[in-house]
């Protein structure tokens, strides 16, 4: 579950955009740590084309035997494999280590390399000749994880994959897509960031998010209706601001305030954002920086708790830091106290001067005296 204390729900938007994270927690673990490795993960002992094959013939595929992969129907052959960033289709079947079916698709499509399915699958599906029909083992660590599928994979559940190729093909010219397909397609690959999010895959995330925005921000060579415009934009924002969080998770402040000043170039009253920059800005110690933005903030958005919690508490911070420097810079330049400065000073005046200086200006003094006399005689 997410930590309630700092969730940042209050900032509530319209039901289209219940997806966008960045009303969860900016710096605050999610509580769901990775799944861990399973070194237990066997090939199920029968299952479809297992009677006819031996052990020797799976793939270990990653080396560490959480990963495995057997021919069932050879392919036309290496040459036929897809490559990165192509377009593939595959039929695909997964089952629970009990046989039971979780996921069946004729015909699933996605950009193979980008992340947007099963770490299985991506994987896996490079190592497929055309046609080829192959079982895939997996362990958690590369399906759903510690936090499994609600309401059909349990947590920390292996899955067996039954692939079949069926095609493969460059992917589009981001060039040529109109406003809507590119809205789409930007949309899938933040949706896929969202879903790594919430697995506490940041790094992936990331990945996911970085994609979004470079199609969001390619040339193009269709016009766009102004609303597609304002939806690309809209998109744009969404990504950068998950982007932040994603990076928060990660300690990635330089990375994370970039994020969050492009948002603010675009929407200077971008409340998640300010919020977001004002924590990075705690974070490494800038309370100076940090409380006007998070008072610009709180003056958009005067009834939120969190924000008004937040800026408390670095107000506090704040002071509690002034007072520790105003204590080393007097211990470096040796002041003493206020109090005890005066009294010292008025009882050391008189004995602190060197007799030299005495006799010297008594000399003076006598000097000008007998000059003066002079004068007058003179006179």
């Amino acid at each position: 579950q997410l930590d309630t204390a700092e969730d940042f729900e209050v900032l509530e938007e319209e039901e289209e955009d219940e997806d966008d994270l960045s009303e969860l927690p900016p710096l605050e673990d999610v509580g769901r740590p990775p799944a861990p490795a399973r070194e237990d993960a066997q090939p199920p002992e029968q299952g479809a084309g297992d009677a006819a094959g031996d052990p020797e013939e799976w793939l270990d595929v990653l080396g560490n035997g959480l990963l495995k992969k057997k021919t069932l129907v050879p392919g036309q052959g290496v040459d036929s494999r897809p490559q990165k960033g192509q377009d593939v289709t595959i039929r695909l079947k997964a089952t629970l280590e009990d046989g039971t079916v979780v996921e069946e698709d004729l015909a699933l499509t996605f950009t193979l390399g980008d992340c947007d399915v099963l770490q299985a699958l991506d994987l896996c599906v490079q190592l497929l000749e055309m046609g080829e029909t192959a079982l895939i083992v997996s362990d958690a660590k590369y399906c759903y994880g510690a936090q499994g599928r609600s309401p059909d994979i349990p947590p920390n559940a292996s899955l067996t994959l039954e692939v079949e190729l069926l095609a493969a093909r460059d992917a589009p010219d981001l060039e040529l897509l109109s406003g809507k397909e590119k809205i789409q397609l930007a949309n899938r690959k933040r949706e896929r960031g969202n879903f790594f999010y919430q697995q506490a895959d940041y790094v992936l995330a990331i990945n996911s998010y970085d994609i979004a925005l470079r199609i969001v921000g390619s040339s193009s060579k269709v016009d766009f209706s102004p609303d597609e415009e304002a939806e690309l934009l809209d998109v744009k924002v969404k990504c950068l601001n998950n982007l932040a969080a994603s990076q928060l998770k990660l300690d990635h402040f330089k990375a994370a305030l970039k994020s969050c000043n492009l948002v603010l170039e675009h929407q200077p009253g971008n409340i998640k954002a300010l919020f977001r920059k004002g924590k990075v800005l705690a974070q490494q110690g800038e309370y100076r920086e940090a409380i006007p933005i998070l008072k610009a903030a709180l003056k958009l958005e005067p009834s939120n708790k969190t924000i008004h919690a937040e800026l408390s508490k670095l107000v506090k911070k704040h002071a509690d830091q002034r007072n520790v420097e105003t204590e080393m810079y007097r211990k470096m330049l040796g002041n003493p106290s206020a109090a005890s400065t005066p009294r010292k000073c008025k009882d050391k005046l008189p004995w602190s001067i060197p007799w030299k200086w005495l006799f010297g200006a008594t000399a003076i003094a006598l000097g000008g005296v007998a000059l003066s006399v002079v004068i007058a005689a003179r006179n």
